[in-house]
């Protein structure tokens, strides 16, 4: 008869980290394709005002962005500045922005290119009308105004 006996010093074998470089990578990879990158940075404090009636915009991609309020640095003053891009402009230099951006695009979406005004809500109404004449000039006639969703009041 045969004899059988126990190992007793028998370790578990060690845990196989051969694929885990594999699943490191491809993590990263999926949170690099789905992450979006900041397309400009913010230089004048914006609060935008409040709204009853909020449409969302259809193309996010066909909207560009000018941005009106106070600057967040003392040293570029305190009175309401444009800023296009990631500089601060003057009302002058509006239709070039908005023609570089026509360029920008495909041809076929040039039509549905949207300026969206980003104001903060303490801005004067007079600096929005300028930026609004500069914008009828450049024959950018499709303008939306951003705002958030106005809290229910409740009594």
């Amino acid at each position: 008869m045969a004899r059988f006996t126990k190992g007793g010093d028998r370790d578990l074998p060690g845990m196989n980290t051969g694929s885990m470089s594999d699943i490191v990578f491809i993590l990263l990879f999926f949170f690099m394709v789905i992450s979006t990158m900041r397309e400009s940075t913010l230089m004048v404090k914006v609060t935008v005002p409040q709204a009853s009636e909020i449409q969302k915009l259809e193309k996010k991609s066909l909207a560009s962005n000018i941005y009106i309020g106070e600057p967040m640095d003392a040293k570029y003053g305190t009175g309401s500045r444009i800023q296009l891009n990631d500089q601060f402009s003057e009302v002058s230099d509006i239709v070039a922005f908005v023609e570089s951006e026509r360029a920008a695009r495909n041809e076929a979406d040039r039509p549905l290119i949207t300026t969206t005004l980003k104001c903060d809500k303490e801005t004067r109404m007079g600096d929005v009308t300028d930026v609004k004449q500069e914008l009828r000039k450049a024959g950018a006639l499709r303008i939306m105004y951003a705002a958030s969703r106005r809290v229910k009041d409740t009594y």
